[in-house]
């Protein structure tokens, strides 16, 4: 952890506040943050807030940067961030669709450009963290690894083709997640459940099912083969899930859409 030192998060919104959240609820100490961000009304305690590049470049306390702005701000706030990603300090990126080409391009004189793509479960200490590097002497990759580790469970991928795909099951996905939740619940008051208990049961089931799973010896498919009795009440619904591959194919449409849209983020398309 030595080697990412101190981190200047420029864009401190829903996601760069979950990281540094989940960062403090681990245990790291406020003085290792400091946030760029002309809009956020204030910082945690103990985190340094700027206003403009100009203040963080003379605090010039950073070993890394941090992006946490939207994409599409890149050409825009890129040029003004040059003197606080010079060649001391490490850019890490969570502009969903940027390349690590991209990144080169933008901030040429920096040591090492990483792409980073957890997702809001960071702030409970509970998001996958997809890396992606550029530069990084090998002694640096357990440091940042760990670093993002205190966020839930981190893991280097080696090849950046891919990195739209796990983002958007492992970045994206609490969306689809969440949307499930709720149509269970729509469902069941469909068929007459009143809408707040429905919405109570769903999300205790959901999560008592992922708690499950996750402490389970066997894949999530063989779960669901145990709890559905054959000609049960389980298998029955399930046996519509799984006609002709319904939903399988309805979240390959769905990750298909979502990777792709990364793919449009970086040619530039609106």
């Amino acid at each position: 952890m030595a080697n990412t030192g101190q981190l200047l998060i420029v864009g401190c919104g829903n996601m760069g506040g979950a990281m540094l959240a989940g960062w403090l609820r681990s245990g790291m100490s406020p003085d290792r943050f400091a946030i760029l961000d002309p809009a956020l009304a204030q910082a945690p305690d103990g985190v340094a807030l700027y206003r403009e590049p100009a203040e963080a470049d003379e605090a010039g306390s950073h070993d890394a940067v941090l992006l946490g702005f939207k994409p599409q701000q890149l050409g825009s706030l890129g040029p003004g961030l040059q003197a606080i990603t010079g060649k001391t300090v490490a850019v890490h990126s969570l502009l969903a669709g940027l390349t690590l080409d991209h990144l080169r391009d933008a901030f040429p004189a920096a040591r090492a450009h990483i792409r980073v793509m957890p997702n809001l479960a960071a702030r409970i200490n509970r998001t996958p963290v997809i890396l992606l590097e550029s530069g990084l002497a090998p002694d640096d990759r357990d440091p940042v690894l760990g670093f993002y580790d205190a966020l839930g469970a981190a893991t280097w991928l080696e090849d950046e083709a891919k990195f739209d795909l796990v983002t958007a099951l492992a970045g994206s996905g609490p969306g689809f997640v969440y949307r499930f939740i709720d149509a269970l619940a729509e469902a069941a008051s469909s068929l007459g459940l009143d809408r707040d208990q429905a919405d109570k049961l769903a999300l205790t089931m959901v999560d008592g099912a992922s708690s499950l799973v996750a402490d389970a010896e066997i894949s999530a498919g063989e779960l669901a083969d145990r709890v559905a009795s054959p000609g049960g009440m389980t298998r029955e619904g399930m046996n519509v899930l799984d006609a002709d591959g319904a939903l399988v194919r309805l979240l390959t449409q769905t990750l298909t859409a979502t990777r792709d849209r990364g793919a449009e983020l970086a040619a530039g398309t609106d």
